[in-house]
């Protein structure tokens, strides 16, 4: 790679950095090309050479985040036994990184949900499809749990999933909102308490 490669490549990812950083204080549908020049340092004219437009930057940031996800949440658990081990690492994963760190780990996906629920276009379409494809890894987890006998087989996944993310949209109201320091034991409580309805008469 030449240098003047890699200097484009380390501005573009200073963008996106910045870009996450912003959305996830202030919500995605906040970001601008003029506001993440000021935040860089970098002329608007050079972020835009850089994204190309504001939509291609947003997507950028989704794409980033979509990465953090996954290596802080979901890879993780690869290390651990098919099914309910796994389930049960990775919600708590999740719910651990709401908690550590208000504004970095702000959950674009479910604020994001709020802020266009109402808004119809590509911004919330990417949304709904970063949402979908975390929902649709956690139901492959539940149903290898139900393959396991791990969870009763007339476990319903989308219904566990619906309740898991109930959980989530409670912890990130309290923690975010009411700033309470025990939410996440609360919440961590309230899976553990869910999780033992759904568990096979056979699983200890």
């Amino acid at each position: 790679m030449d240098t003047l490669t890699a200097k484009s490549e380390a501005t573009f990812a200073a963008i996106v950095a910045a870009g996450c950083a912003m959305a996830a204080a202030e919500g995605i549908g906040k970001l601008s090309l003029g506001e993440i020049a000021k935040r860089t340092g970098i002329s608007k004219s050079g972020v835009f050479s850089r994204v190309g437009s504001l939509e291609a930057l947003q997507e950028a940031v989704l794409d980033e985040y979509d990465r953090r996800f996954a290596a802080e949440i979901f890879l993780p658990t690869l290390e651990l036994p098919r099914g309910l081990p796994r389930l049960t690492a990775m919600v708590g994963n999740w719910m651990r990184r709401i908690c550590d760190g208000v504004v970095l780990h702000s959950c674009l996906y479910t604020a994001g949900a709020f802020e266009f629920d109402d808004q119809p276009g590509p911004l919330r379409d990417r949304l709904a499809k970063g949402a979908q494809a975390w929902r649709a890894s956690l139901r492959r987890t539940i149903a290898q749990a139900m393959e396991a006998g791990q969870l009763r087989p007339d476990t319903d996944p989308e219904q566990l999933v619906f309740e898991i993310y109930s959980l989530i949209v409670g912890l990130l109201h309290d923690t975010r909102f009411l700033l309470d320091e025990t939410a996440l034991r609360h919440a961590q409580r309230a899976f553990n308490r869910l999780i033992s309805t759904y568990k096979s008469f056979n699983e200890v």
